[in-house]
């Protein structure tokens, strides 16, 4: 069994993301005939069992089918998410009609008993056919050997596009109407093959590379909407295929069709983020990964890792690549489906002030990191002063307000208010110089504010000597 233990909320909610077990007691089965057998045509495992022998859930999740079915008799199949929020089913296979105790809707814990072994349709003895499905049996995954999983592994992420757009993974984030209507379902899927890359960041990376242009090459060879070097877009990736791969089941791939394109896009940077990840943990390099993976894309992961991070070796870093970065992640957030990460979400009938506060409140305890975060949230793991206040305020305004990144800066919107009547909401201001405030945090009344403490976390404290206020938007 891998991973904690969980449950199923009475919502529906699959809960215990990741553990699993066999779908037989031990010392109740062997094995009769294993995945890929009969010229490859057995998409399962075969394990013999007396007649009757129970069966149970392999892991939390909602039954999407049980009953006859084409070779099976009759069986049952289980929709889950693994460790990492992807979906995966588990098939159940030749049960009798009488021998199966759950219907389709019902949510199921790992370890109930959910059928009974037995020996119908294709079947030439008791026996319970399994079945691992990354992606999901009834929407377009393909079948993998459960074996190594039964054994405490993990499930492979679908490969291409064999995923259902968005289902427990980042692919749901992409706000709808964000990017042309035919791209959606790419930069969905593409934002559905790692937990590191989600769609909107791809979507972000998409209008910087191109504008969404299909036909786009520049001055340096590279095509397409995702701007692929003809070597790269050919060269391995770790799954032993081309980074762009025949998505749309055309017959052959090009970095022109935007379905490959795209596909290949996210198959290329889920790639650099994990050997990102892999330096990272070693020590070779530092930063955050999100915008490493990103400068990676554009300059190279050779240019990462011999700079330790983000590039500077050469003018064009400095000229390109950190730009091109910093333009995709100031972009992400507008193409972000609020409340798509669990965080606070915004009604727009609601008063502005109050729903700042509690965007705000939602990164209590988050720790201090100079230069950290922004519009999109904390980043390299926390907030500095202005990046969290640029991050309450989005969230706050519903993603309409993108304040800029210093507190001088931040100083120049809205209008100034009176600290005696300053509202919950409102930025205050302190540590005045020549050039403006040096510090900001979000007034929550009673002469308290919201800050991210140099040295400590974001916290509620007292309001410094000297600060002033500006309300936003209202």
């Amino acid at each position: 069994m891998a991973a904690a233990p969980g449950t199923v909320n009475e919502a529906g909610s699959l809960t215990g993301a990741g553990r699993h077990q066999y779908p037989l007691a031990a010392g109740t089965f062997t094995v009769s005939d294993v995945f890929g057998a009969r010229g490859g045509t057995h998409l399962g495992v075969d394990l013999a069992a007396a007649a009757g022998t129970p069966i149970y859930a392999a892991a939390d999740g909602l039954v999407v089918a049980s009953g006859a079915a084409s070779g099976f008799g009759d069986w049952v199949v289980i929709d889950s998410l693994d460790a990492s929020g992807r979906r995966y089913s588990t098939v159940y296979g030749h049960m009798y009609e009488n021998g199966i105790f759950v219907r389709t809707g019902d949510i199921v814990q790992m370890g109930r008993h959910i059928a009974d072994v037995g020996s119908n349709g294709e079947s030439s003895g008791p026996h319970l056919h399994f079945e691992l499905v990354p992606g999901g049996r009834l929407t377009g995954g393909r079948q993998v050997d459960p074996m190594p999983w039964l054994a405490g592994g993990s499930i492979p992420a679908p490969g291409g596009p064999y995923c259902e757009n968005g289902f427990g993974t980042a692919g749901g984030n992409l706000a709808a109407g964000k990017v042309p209507a035919e791209l959606e379902v790419w930069y969905r899927r593409a934002g559905s093959l790692c937990p590191e890359i989600g769609a909107s960041l791809l979507a972000a990376q998409g209008q910087a590379e191109s504008g969404f242009r299909t036909d786009a090459v520049s001055p340096d060879g590279a095509q397409g909407i995702a701007q692929f070097m003809p070597g790269t877009a050919r060269a391995l990736a770790p799954d032993g295929q081309p980074y762009v791969i025949d998505a749309d089941g055309k017959g052959y791939a090009s970095v022109l069709d935007p379905a490959d394109a795209i596909i290949g896009q996210g198959r290329y940077m889920c790639a650099i983020a994990k050997t990102i990840e892999g330096w990272m943990a070693a020590g070779k390099v530092s930063g955050d990964l999100t915008a490493l993976t990103i400068a990676a894309y554009n300059a190279g992961e050779g240019a990462v890792l011999a700079s330790g991070g983000m590039p500077n070796q050469i003018s064009r870093h400095y000229t390109e690549t950190r730009p091109y970065v910093a333009r995709i992640l100031a972009a992400e957030p507008g193409f972000r489906s609020l409340g798509s990460e669990g965080r606070f979400q915004a009604d727009q009938h609601a008063d502005l002030g109050p729903q700042i506060v509690a965007a705000g409140e939602q990164w209590l305890g988050t720790p201090y990191v100079f230069g950290g975060g922004g519009p999109g949230g904390p980043s390299d793991g926390g907030f500095d002063q202005a990046g969290f206040t640029a991050a309450a305020v989005f969230a706050g305004s519903g993603s309409t307000i993108t304040l800029p990144r210093t507190a001088e800066q931040q100083w120049e919107q809205g209008v100034e208010v009176s600290l005696l009547s300053a509202k919950p909401g409102d930025l205050v201001f302190g540590s005045f110089g020549p050039r403006g405030p040096s510090d900001v945090g979000i007034y929550t009344g009673g002469g308290h504010m919201l800050h991210a403490e140099s040295g400590g976390k974001v916290v509620e404290v007292p309001l410094s000597t000297g600060m002033k206020a500006r309300r936003i938007g209202r």
